[in-house]
């Protein structure tokens, strides 16, 4: 795999290090820097010229991670890489992915337009908060799901009188996958948003009574969703409760409600930087998605099937 090449933005190096590990590659060497001014500066301290190129970086906040993305992609692509190959296991501004007010951006589409004009020949990604982005790109877009992560490590466990819970109706097609694969029941938690990032329960549908609980979500951003599921379950006589989240977002003091709730764990993946800080409380723990990517990158490069992943991953 001599033209295999890996590339990591300052997002979450420790991913991208261990997908290389995982590949039997060192991470192609780079510089990053930005001026005084806070502008960013990229070099490819390596010869790229015909080789198959795969920047690995997350677009969360803050904006320097797209743009520092933006500026590798246009420098593969003027050192004449034969294909450049985005790998972002978060794909920041997702949840902008529709007109929902007057006035306001699709800022999902801005972003895989600036992708694409920057170069990016082909996206991996996973669990993107609405599946219907892909169709915002004018490449190619490998969807990969963090099931093939956690799904498995539920199924090793053997969680007695399971049920799955979607938190909100958009994770009710993501609940509904974990709840068919583990053979749970199901229960939908129906919320009101009377205010961007304020939720407030209002209705659980279905009997959570005496069962183990698992919340199934793509993303945690203040917890306030999470939490008061959380609560909700626990009133509605629920025994334990354990949540299993893609990308751990974590804004404020999303992790000391977590730490203070009554949830008995919190599976997480490492698809952004998770701080020290947050792997110190006890009730969060981390299942990687290096495997998972590394197998991606592996398949795209023998230009082999992606979909079958699903099926054969075993973590």
């Amino acid at each position: 795999m001599s033209n295999l090449k890996i590339f990591s933005g300052r997002s979450n190096p420790e991913l991208a290090k261990a997908i290389s590990l995982k590949l039997g590659k060192k991470l192609g060497k780079r510089e990053l820097k930005n001026f005084s001014d806070g502008e960013i500066w990229v070099k490819y301290n390596e010869n790229i010229r015909g080789s198959d190129v795969f920047i690995v970086q997350s677009t969360n906040p803050p904006a320097d991670n797209l743009m520092e993305l933006l500026i590798m992609l246009d420098a593969a692509r003027r050192a004449s890489a034969k294909r450049i190959t985005a790998v972002i296991p978060y794909f920041g501004y997702a949840r902008q992915d529709r007109k929902d007010q007057p006035r306001v951006s699709i800022t999902a589409k801005l972003v895989a337009n600036l992708l694409v004009s920057a170069g990016a020949d082909r996206i991996i990604t996973m669990d993107l908060h609405a599946a219907q982005i892909q169709g915002f790109f004018d490449i190619p877009v490998d969807h990969l799901y963090s099931s093939a992560i956690f799904a498995p490590y539920f199924k090793q466990h053997r969680i007695k009188n399971l049920a799955v819970v979607s938190p909100d109706v958009g994770s009710i097609k993501l609940a509904r996958s974990y709840a068919k694969r583990l053979g749970a029941e199901l229960i939908l938690i129906d919320k009101r948003r009377p205010k961007p990032n304020q939720t407030e329960v209002m209705n659980i549908i279905g009997n959570a009574t005496n069962k183990n609980i698992l919340i199934v979500d793509d993303l945690i951003d203040t917890g306030n969703t999470f939490i008061n599921a959380v609560e909700a379950l626990k009133n509605a006589g629920a025994k334990d409760i354990y949540g299993a989240c893609t990308h751990p977002i974590l804004s404020g003091d999303a992790a000391e409600k977590i730490a203070k709730s009554d949830i008995k764990l919190l599976y997480i993946t490492d698809s952004v930087k998770i701080e020290k800080s947050i792997m110190k409380i006890k009730k969060i723990k981390c299942l990687s998605a290096a495997g998972l990517f590394a197998e991606a990158i592996y398949r795209c490069y023998k230009n082999k099937s992606i979909s079958s992943l699903f099926d054969v991953y075993k973590g």
